[in-house]
C-alpha cells in the first residue's frame, strides 16, 4: 500500500537519498577543479568563479522548472530527466573548448539538473510524511551533503590520477549508471495529488499577515542574504588553502568536513523544526551560521581552518531545508515542488552571486577578509528578516498585505 507514512514511504525516502548524493556532484564538483581550470584556460580566479555562478544559476532555475515539472507529471520522470542533464552535461563539458563553453555547458544542463535532485525531491519527500515531515524533508536534503562530503574529494583523488576533462568523464559514467535504477522507485505519484492526509498544509500565509506571493517575495530576499553569506567558504575554501600554501588535498578536505557536519545540522534542524516550527529553526541556523563567518576572520592556520569548517558546516547545514518547511507550514501542498523551487531558486541566486563576490573582492584586495565580512554583512540582512517574520506570526492581521 503506497500510503503516507507507510513502509514503502521510507523505502522512497532512501532512493530519493541516493539519487540526491549522485545529483549533488553538479553542485560541488566544479569548485575542486578550479585550479586546473585556471591553469589551462590562463584565467583569473573570479573567471574561472563564473563557471560556478553559471552552475548556481541553472541550478536556480532547474529548481523552479523541474519543480514545476515534480508536481505535473511526478518525481519518475523529473529524475529521468535530471539523470540525462547530469550525465549528458558532464560528458559535453570533458569536450569544451574554452573556458566560456565549459562555463555554459555547466549552467545550461550540469546546474539545471543538479536542481531535480534536491528541492524537488525534498518538495515530493514531503508529500509522504506527516507525522515527522520535517526530519523526512532534512534526511531527503541531507542526500545532498552526503554527495557534498563525497564528491570534492573523489574528484580530487581523480584529478591526480587523470586530467579534468577525464574525470568528467567517469563522473558522467557514474551518475548514469548510479541514478537510472532508483528512478524507477518513484514511479507511484504522491498522496498530495490523492488528495490524502498530506494534501493539508497547517498554516496559511495569511497567518503572517502576508500575501502568498508577498511571503514568497520575503522568503526570496532573505534566502538571496543567507546564500551569498554561505557561498564564501563553500566555494573558496579549496582555493583559499591552495593560497595559503596547504595545497588543494586540504582544501577539499575541508569541505567533505564542512558537509558532513552539515548532515548532522540538517538531521537536527529537521528535528527541531517538528516542535517548533520553519521560522524559528531558520533563525536559529542564520543566526549560528554568521557566528562561524566570523570565525574564518581570526582563523588562517591549518588546525584553525578545520575547526572553522566543521563547525561552519555543523551550523549552517539546516538552513535550505528549512525554507521548504516554511513553505509546506503556509502554502497549499500541490504547489509544494513549484514554490520550494522559486524559494530555493532565490537562495541560488544568492550562493551564485556570492561565489563570484568573493573571487571578484579576492581579485580587488588580494586576500579574502574583505569577502568574509562581506558574507557576515549579507547574513545580518537575512537574521533581520526572518525576525520580522517571526514577530509577525502571531498577531491578528485585519487584512493581508503584500
Amino acid at each position: 500500500m503506497h500510503a503516507v507514512d507507510s513502509r514503502y514511504a521510507w523505502w522512497r525516502l532512501a532512493a530519493s537519498v541516493a539519487l540526491s548524493t549522485f545529483g549533488a556532484v553538479g553542485m560541488w564538483g566544479v569548485v575542486v577543479i578550479f585550479p586546473a581550470l585556471q591553469a589551462e584556460f590562463g584565467a583569473t580566479r573570479a573567471e574561472v568563479s563564473l563557471s560556478y555562478t553559471t552552475t548556481m544559476l541553472g541550478f536556480g532555475a532547474g529548481s523552479i522548472l523541474l519543480g514545476r515539472l515534480i508536481d505535473a507529471k511526478g518525481a519518475f520522470v523529473t529524475m529521468l530527466l535530471s539523470t540525462a542533464l547530469i550525465s549528458g552535461g558532464y560528458a559535453l563539458a570533458a569536450l569544451a573548448p574554452d573556458l566560456w563553453v565549459f562555463a555554459a555547458i555547466q549552467g545550461a544542463l550540469i546546474g539545471t539538473g543538479a536542481a531535480a535532485s534536491f528541492i524537488p525531491l525534498v518538495a515530493d519527500t514531503s508529500h509522504w510524511f506527516a507525522k515527522r515531515r520535517a526530519l523526512a524533508m532534512a534526511v531527503c536534503a541531507c542526500g545532498n551533503y552526503l554527495g557534498g562530503a563525497a564528491w570534492p574529494k573523489a574528484t580530487e583523488l581523480l584529478l591526480r590520477q587523470y586530467d579534468w576533462r577525464t574525470t568528467y568523464l567517469v563522473v558522467a559514467a557514474v551518475c548514469l549508471v548510479g541514478m537510472v535504477p532508483a528512478c524507477f522507485v518513484l514511479r507511484p505519484r504522491s498522496p498530495a495529488h490523492a488528495g490524502g492526509p498530506a494534501a493539508v498544509a497547517p498554516h496559511s500565509s495569511r497567518a503572517l499577515g502576508l500575501t502568498p506571493n508577498g511571503l514568497q517575495l520575503w522568503l526570496g530576499v532573505a534566502g538571496i542574504g543567507c546564500c551569498v553569506a554561505m557561498a564564501m567558504p563553500q566555494v573558496h575554501i579549496v582555493a583559499y588553502c591552495a593560497d595559503l600554501g596547504f595545497g588543494v588535498a586540504r582544501g577539499a578536505e575541508m569541505l567533505s568536513i564542512m558537509t558532513i557536519c552539515g548532515i548532522a545540522s540538517r538531521l537536527g534542524s529537521g528535528w527541531i523544526a517538528d516542535r517548533v516550527g520553519g521560522l524559528k529553526t531558520l533563525l536559529l541556523g542564520s543566526t549560528a551560521q554568521a557566528v562561524a563567518l566570523l570565525g574564518y576572520l581570526v582563523s588562517d592556520g591549518l588546525v584553525g581552518l578545520y575547526l572553522v569548517s566543521a563547525l561552519f558546516g555543523l551550523f549552517q547545514g539546516g538552513i535550505i531545508p528549512s525554507y521548504g518547511v516554511i513553505v509546506r507550514e503556509y502554502f497549499p501542498p500541490k504547489e509544494a515542488g513549484a514554490r520550494m523551487g522559486i524559494a530555493i531558486s532565490l537562495t541560488i541566486i544568492g550562493m551564485a552571486g556570492g561565489g563570484w563576490l568573493g573571487g571578484a573582492l579576492f581579485d580587488l584586495t588580494g586576500s579574502y577578509r574583505a569577502a568574509f565580512i562581506n558574507g557576515i554583512a549579507w547574513n545580518l540582512l537575512n537574521g533581520a528578516i526572518v525576525w520580522w517574520l517571526l514577530s509577525r506570526q502571531n498577531r491578528r492581521m485585519p487584512m493581508a498585505i503584500a
